[in-house]
């Protein structure tokens, strides 16, 4: 082995480098346009071209955004005019930016920065919704292949796949120090899903069926769900608040980990179970 004898390190992280390029080609294209598509005048991401170019072809992604996921055409017919005021005002800005904007390692002005920072912060999520819609879409396919249930795919792999941001984001912060940010982070975020994507989610179905009211069912893995969050809950509310005085101990980490894998085992098996006996009847 050649990299063995110049440097074993090295040639036990070869394999790992080699496919983190083929992951790096493969993203690429992906990290370009979306980089040209999010304004990010932020300290420590601020370039001047970047974000002026962005500003301008942002409206595009949008109207392409917006045509794939409710098939509205922004690009022709007779909401056209929209696109092209847009456009027309996003090329304004971006020129702007490109004219007045500070460059080199400069940052621009709170004033500015702000609304621009809320807008591209838009734009992402649209970019967010956008994956997780496709990755739904690819989940479903795999679901279909190997015949994997679609409650499964929804208990496992997405819920897995849907929580790695927050995850990244939370981990990073407790790592830094931040812990009663990270803390606050991990049941805003829930909160804020339950809350808001469900009334949003309900809403809009009233309004296309034209139903004021929908029939929701309770099945076995969302009782069992709901009970490990008041447990999970419940304990660490005694054990920070009452037991350790406002301090939550290390080993506590693990024992939530547990309890998820407990949760997860549970939640599979019962519907697995719910699933032989619906096929039962059916026969």
């Amino acid at each position: 082995d050649i990299w063995a004898e110049d440097d074993p390190e090295e040639a036990e992280t070869a394999p790992t480098m080699i496919w983190d390029r083929v992951f790096t080609m493969l993203e690429f294209p992906f990290t370009v346009l979306r980089k040209l598509t999010v304004p990010i005048p932020c300290e420590g991401y601020y370039n001047r071209g970047i974000v002026a170019a962005s500003t301008a072809l942002s409206p595009m992604w949008i109207g392409y955004y917006i045509h794939s996921g409710y098939k509205m055409n922004l690009f022709w017919g007779e909401l056209s005019w929209i696109m092209v005021v847009c456009v027309g005002i996003s090329f304004s800005l971006g020129a702007a930016i490109l004219r007045y904007a500070p460059g080199g390692e400069g940052t621009m002005a709170l004033a500015f920065a702000t609304p621009l920072a809320l807008y591209g912060f838009i734009v992402a999520a649209t970019w967010i919704d956008f994956v997780a819609d496709h990755l739904v879409d690819l989940l479903q396919f795999i679901g279909i292949v190997c015949r994997i249930p679609g409650s499964i795919m929804g208990l496992t792999i997405l819920a897995w796949g849907n929580s790695m941001g927050d995850l990244s984001a939370d981990v990073t912060m407790a790592r830094k120090g931040l812990a009663n940010m990270a803390m606050t982070a991990c049941f805003a975020g829930p909160v804020f899903n339950i809350l808001v994507g469900l009334g949003w989610g309900f809403s809009s179905l009233s309004s296309l069926t034209d139903q004021a009211d929908v029939s929701v069912s309770m099945n076995a893995a969302i009782l069992t769900g709901f009970l490990f969050i008041i447990v999970n809950t419940l304990l660490l509310v005694f054990l920070g608040s009452w037991l350790y005085g406002g301090q939550i101990p290390r080993a506590y980490g693990y024992s939530m980990l547990v309890i998820y894998m407990v949760y997860v085992v549970t939640s599979v098996l019962l519907q697995f179970s719910r699933n032989e006996t619906n096929k039962k009847q059916q026969q």
